[in-house]
């Protein structure tokens, strides 16, 4: 409480994740300003805390409008949400605004190795995976041989972020040797629908689909 007052007393917004409405309700009751409500189609490590992960394996469809509905500081959607429709689709659903990650990792500007951005580029709607084979903790990523030699052996491995401590350096070592097969490529659900294009430009291109988009749904 006296970190978040210190903060607020400096007029940093504070925001914060939650993958069930549970905790998107103790999120407001911290004090935060804003909740992200963060799909199950979210790539990289979600933020559920206050259950274990299947509690929090609710599509981002579902998620938004029962939160909305739920706290009254503005929501954030987040999770699968990759062009204007879907944009537009979580503003109707009552989202203040979205929170994009995979959407971006194939702009220019982004610092993502180059096999994890082909990997991204040429991603299908069912390339993603979750597995708690490299933090410790399930995360949602492009599919490759380590994912899958690793599957089912998630439960021998130490908590999070343990694991990265030896699967870090072994990412970096594949990737440098222009190999995908043991590098952690975060991806979300959305990872097929990703465009090469500059930040700003991609930004451009987003509110103008999102603005066509909600135009078809005026009378």
């Amino acid at each position: 409480k006296r970190t978040l007052k210190a903060l607020k007393d400096q007029g940093i917004l504070i925001i914060a994740s939650a993958t069930t409405v549970e905790e998107a309700r103790m999120v407001e009751a911290a004090g935060f300003d804003a909740v992200v409500a963060q799909g199950f189609e979210a790539g990289g490590t979600r933020s559920t805390f206050a259950g274990p992960y299947e509690a929090g394996e609710i599509g981002m469809l579902a998620l938004v409008p029962q939160v909305v509905d739920a706290v009254k500081v503005p929501v954030i959607a987040a999770g699968g949400i990759a062009d204007g429709r879907g944009i537009a689709a979580a503003l109707m659903l009552g989202a203040s605004a979205v929170q994009m990650g995979t959407a971006f990792l194939t702009c220019p500007e982004s610092a993502v190795a180059p096999v994890w951005r082909k990997a991204l580029v040429e991603a299908r709607d069912h390339g993603t995976r979750l597995t708690a084979a490299f933090h410790g903790r399930p995360s949602r990523g492009i599919e490759n041989r380590y994912v899958r030699e690793m599957a089912g052996k998630e439960a021998m491995f130490p908590g999070f972020p343990i694991p990265y401590a030896f699967t870090g350096p072994l990412g970096k070592a594949s990737a440098d040797k222009g190999s995908p097969d043991f590098l952690s490529m975060a991806a979300g659900q959305a990872a097929a629908l990703s465009r090469s294009l500059p930040a700003a430009e991609l930004v451009e291109t987003l509110v103008r689909e999102t603005d066509e988009a909600l135009a078809r749904l005026t009378p």
